[in-house]
């Protein structure tokens, strides 16, 4: 088996192991469902589920008894196109976990809280006094402790910005040209994200609002001139951190190879395609960022929309091309 044979494989297995982790609990959720239907609603071709249903009877508990797997009722899926499972009644059960397990999951729900805004962290905090009180009298626990030092003072500082309606100078890292650049902003609240902490302000370089990542600012300085900037409202977060005019909705044909995209970024929607690859749309807040991602997707990734983002992707790929022609001596 040559190499790029194998690595295709390792990509197809990985993808249907994604396909199965969603497949499972939309099952179980139902008595039956055609396949058609199921597809339409897992976003796979129909052909494609038939066969991942031919795995999944071969899944179940460890021990690969017949009364460990799961069930899938083969006869009504060939002769009626209904898929019928059983034999999965334990996914219902309510979870049991190791005082390992507890202890991990207190250690990283801790660790969020310290990075979380107020609703979030009643939350994290009745989920923490279950898990603890369950835990009680198990293995004894690492603290990580409340929000570093260095954040909390920076978000106090900031937050304090805002109440006296005070300029702040920034020294922030800007990850899509990888270099630290300084500006004067107009503060307007501190909000968080998915446990990640924002300083929503008015930049006066870019000439328009944006969202500075707190553990991106290398340095703050609270001004004595008052913010010039007219007061809104804090921004609401709920759909992400792009709104407006901030991003750009580009869509990505993905080949089978590339599919992994889907699961570990925040795509807005994904179309399966009959070649087993798909078509994503995600927001992009800065097409360099998306020169680069390409760069690494290449060739298994091609901009369908908007054209010009494909085009300058295809340029920076020859460029970095080039370079192998021409080494620098």
């Amino acid at each position: 088996m040559s190499p790029g044979t194998t690595q295709t494989t390792a990509g197809a297995a990985k993808d249907q192991v994604a396909r199965l982790l969603r497949l499972v609990p939309y099952l179980h959720a139902r008595d039956q469902v055609s396949l058609d239907e199921a597809a339409r609603a897992l976003g796979v071709p129909p052909e494609q589920l038939d066969k991942d249903l031919r795995v999944l009877f071969l899944c179940g508990l460890p021990g690969g008894y017949p009364d460990d797997l799961i069930d899938v009722d083969l006869d009504a899926l060939e002769g009626e196109g209904v898929i019928r499972v059983s034999n999965a009644d334990y996914l219902a059960r309510p979870l049991r976990l190791t005082p390992t397990e507890a202890s991990a999951i207190i250690v990283a729900l801790r660790a969020l809280r310290a990075g979380s805004d107020g609703d979030t962290r009643e939350v994290v905090d009745r989920a923490l006094a279950k898990l603890e009180a369950a835990a009680a009298g198990s293995t004894p626990l690492v603290d990580p402790g409340d929000d570093d030092p260095v954040p909390r003072a920076l978000r106090g500082q900031l937050e304090d910005a805002v109440r006296r309606r005070r300029q702040v100078r920034l020294t922030y890292y800007v990850p899509a040209r990888d270099e630290e650049s300084e500006r004067v902003v107009d503060p307007h609240s501190v909000v968080s994200h998915h446990g990640v902490a924002y300083l929503d302000a008015y930049c006066h370089s870019a000439e328009a609002p944006r969202l500075f990542r707190l553990d991106r600012i290398h340095e703050a300085t609270v001004l004595d001139t008052e913010v010039t900037a007219d007061p809104v409202e804090p921004r609401d977060l709920s759909d992400g951190v792009f709104g407006g005019d901030e991003a750009t909705r580009v869509t990505l044909h993905l080949q089978p190879q590339a599919r992994w995209v889907e699961e570990y970024y925040a795509v807005e929607e994904v179309r399966a395609r009959p070649d087993g690859g798909s078509e994503v749309d995600l927001l992009v807040g800065d097409e360099r960022w998306l020169q680069r991602f390409l760069l690494r997707l290449t060739p298994y990734a091609e901009v369908v929309s908007p054209a010009h983002y494909g085009d300058g992707a295809s340029e920076a790929i020859r460029r970095a091309l080039a370079m192998y022609d021409h080494p620098a001596g």
